[in-house]
């Protein structure tokens, strides 16, 4: 039998680290344009309670989300020690495509997946580089779309990244700039003949696009008086909330009996999309509580938003590299084990994947 199976992973995490006591000088406003009295240290101090980020990474100035992308693609193609040449495709899940530091204006011309074809040197004229733009459940979906494609037997061998410089986007006078971030993580799967089924077993996707289309939007800045008319990524944070923990676990669950998997005990790791640290345990809870169980192990999900914040479709393939390097204590994987992916975001988009390691 053939399977989709991740052989290479690499991740880039940014230089440039920013701790919430650096945001002790912001100007908070509401969505209303109300300036937030409390300190801001009050109001960085309470963001962390509820998300968990007391650090986030933003990327030198000099550097673009296509070039963190290729430095996390050499590195999972080293790791699989594959040729690059021998790609047949090049996913690359973003939203924003290159933002120049200093600037908010959105670069996708060429794409970035061919940036990085350029920046890696391949030169096969079948390596077909394209992009995802599908909310932060991107890299997932591109590990998705690779599988169809190996399927179809279209491919064989994709490079699929997952990249952001979200900080170049946020307002600064909204609470939420302290929230995003900028990464790189990247995957090389091959569809492979084995004995034994592993790799990737099942996926679910959904897409809400009614009234839950514009919970993740772009507008002005919240300050009023502000005469530019630059637009920034804005979120209407609980209604995401409350759609997450309405649908994300269905999403999962669905995933999981499509797999074949009826016992939620059987996942050794859940990869949650990092955005929110009470949110990611309340809809593992929920998925629990699906399958009838109340109490569940929290090393069954191991998080990095608490150092590197939420950066988008980055945030799964960098947990993803950080647990397989065994850089997150008390988190390594093992041949067999079950994992579970699940990320939810704009659009409204989510989506889960089970993988048998």
């Amino acid at each position: 039998m053939y399977n989709s199976v991740i052989t290479g992973v690499g991740a880039y995490i940014p230089p440039v680290s920013v701790r919430n006591e650096d945001f002790a000088n912001h100007e908070f406003y509401t969505e209303q344009g109300e300036r937030i009295t409390a300190p801001s240290l009050e109001v960085a101090a309470k963001l962390e309670s509820i998300t968990g980020i007391r650090e986030r990474r933003y990327a030198a100035k000099d550097q673009k989300a296509s070039a963190i992308a290729a430095i996390a693609a050499k590195r999972a193609i080293e790791d699989a020690g594959v040729d690059p040449e021998t790609l047949d495709q090049i996913i690359f899940a973003h939203n924003f495509g290159d933002i120049l530091a200093g600037t908010l204006q959105v670069d996708n011309v060429p794409s970035l997946a061919s940036r990085v074809k350029n920046s890696l040197g391949i030169k096969n004229l079948h390596c077909v580089p394209y992009d995802v733009i599908f909310g932060c459940p991107g890299w997932i979906q591109g590990v998705i779309q690779a599988d169809a494609y190996f399927r179809a037997g279209i491919a064989r061998k994709a490079l699929v990244i997952g990249a952001e410089t979200l900080s170049r986007i946020v307002d600064p006078h909204d609470r939420d700039v302290m929230i995003f971030s900028d990464g790189a993580g990247a995957t090389v799967l091959e569809w492979v003949e084995e004995d034994q089924k592993r790799g990737v077993l099942a996926t679910a996707v959904m897409s809400h696009a009614q009234e839950d289309v514009f919970y993740l939007y772009m507008d002005r800045t919240f300050k009023p008086g502000v005469e530019d008319q630059q637009r920034y990524i804005k979120m209407k944070g609980r209604k995401i909330y409350e759609y997450a923990l309405k649908y994300v676990p269905e999403a999962m669950m669905e995933c999981l009996t499509k797999a074949g998997i009826n016992d939620i005990r059987e996942v050794k790791k859940i990869f949650i999309h990092q955005a929110n640290e009470k949110m990611d345990e309340a809809i593992i809870k929920r998925l629990f509580k699906l399958y009838g169980v109340l109490e569940y192990d929290p090393m069954v999900a191991p998080m990095n938003i608490h150092d590197l914040g939420n950066s988008s479709v980055a945030t799964i393939p960098t947990l993803l590299d950080m647990v397989y390097r065994k850089q997150i204590p008390g988190h390594e994987l093992h041949p067999g084990d079950l994992l579970l992916f699940a990320s939810v975001g704009a659009g409204m988009n989510i989506n889960a994947l089970a993988y048998r390691y």
